[in-house]
């Protein structure tokens, strides 16, 4: 073999090897982000909304989309998690336990995964950023609304009812904060403040209990719908009206609320955006996977709030389905 060959060779294979090494690359490039959401519970309304949110938004940047259900079961939780992490580039979470996220954001760093949290509660671990609902904003506006609708009916009390959802639940325990917060700056008092620990049957009790102790109650509010369409029924049964004689105002526009407004079995819900939320966190782990920082709401905390809305008899008809 001559000279000239020997080199004609020689650059055929590193031109190969460099076309190669090419299209190596490119295809690394081309493979799509896996995504993989653990979600709180598919059987609630909320989280399919909120999946279905977080599955759209993967879909259209063209991202595969892994869901885990939680169903509601810590142990769930943290082995369904822990396990997509071998082959997911981004864990989106809405966890059942917020305090038990530790160990799950532990194995996720260890991995060079991220993780985005949405709503429930962060527990204290060091994830990425976190959605969550202007729960604070939310006791605001049914705080402002509820003043304006006793004052139009023109009650002469200025008692009220705050009930929350549960202890263990800080993101929503803001919500009964500024409403408290506002109410009381308006000239009003909070003669029953009770967790409700989300259900339905106890928030009756508290509200039957409360109607027992003040029968002039003026208005009441519920950190969630369950709990204000049950206060609702609370007052009816005490032969009262639910949004002339008592305001009662509750949170999430989840359907029941929405039919209860509609029937003037509630005054007003304060409306989340679950899908949104869940479209918001695909923004926000596009942006860590590109070394973006997010623009916060909360700097110190990571948190990113979604807007919310107050639904009354005025605009209900826009939230029916």
């Amino acid at each position: 073999m001559n000279k000239n060959m020997k080199k004609t060779l020689l650059v055929m294979a590193s031109a190969s090897l460099l076309v190669g090494s090419m299209w190596s690359a490119t295809s690394a490039q081309e493979d799509p982000v896996r995504v993989g959401f653990s979600v709180y519970d598919m059987q609630f309304e909320f989280f399919q909304s909120m999946e279905q949110g977080t599955r759209d938004a993967a879909e259209a940047r063209g991202w595969e989309f892994r869901l885990h259900d939680e169903k509601s079961d810590e142990n769930e939780m943290v082995t369904g998690a822990t396990a997509m992490l071998d082959d997911i580039d981004v864990l989106i979470i809405s966890p059942v336990r917020p305090d038990a996220l530790g160990p799950i954001i532990a194995a996720a760093k260890q991995k060079g995964v991220p993780v985005i949290v949405d709503d429930i509660g962060g527990g204290g671990a060091p994830y990425d950023a976190i959605v969550i609902s202007d729960n604070f904003g939310g006791g605001v506006l049914a705080a402002e609304f509820m003043d304006e609708q006793i004052q139009a009916l023109g009650s002469r009390s200025n008692k009220v009812v705050s009930i929350g959802c549960q202890p263990d639940a800080p993101f929503a325990e803001r919500r009964n904060v500024a409403f408290e917060e506002t109410i009381t700056a308006a000239g009003y008092d909070v003669v029953t403040d009770l967790f409700g620990n989300s259900t339905a049957d106890l928030a009756y009790t508290i509200m039957k209990d409360a109607l027992a102790k003040d029968p002039d109650i003026a208005g009441v509010f519920a950190c969630n719908d369950p709990m204000g369409v049950a206060a609702g029924n609370a007052i009816k049964d005490a032969g009262l009206d639910p949004t002339t004689d008592i305001v009662t105002v509750g949170f999430n526009a989840d359907p029941e609320a929405i039919t209860a407004i509609q029937g003037g079995g509630l005054s007003a819900t304060v409306a989340q955006d679950p899908y949104g939320m869940g479209a918001l966190t695909v923004d926000l782990a596009e942006q860590v996977l590109n070394d973006e920082t997010p623009d916060f709401s909360n700097a110190d905390e990571r948190e990113v709030y979604m807007p919310v809305t107050l639904v009354t008899a005025d605009n209900v008809a826009d939230f029916a389905e």
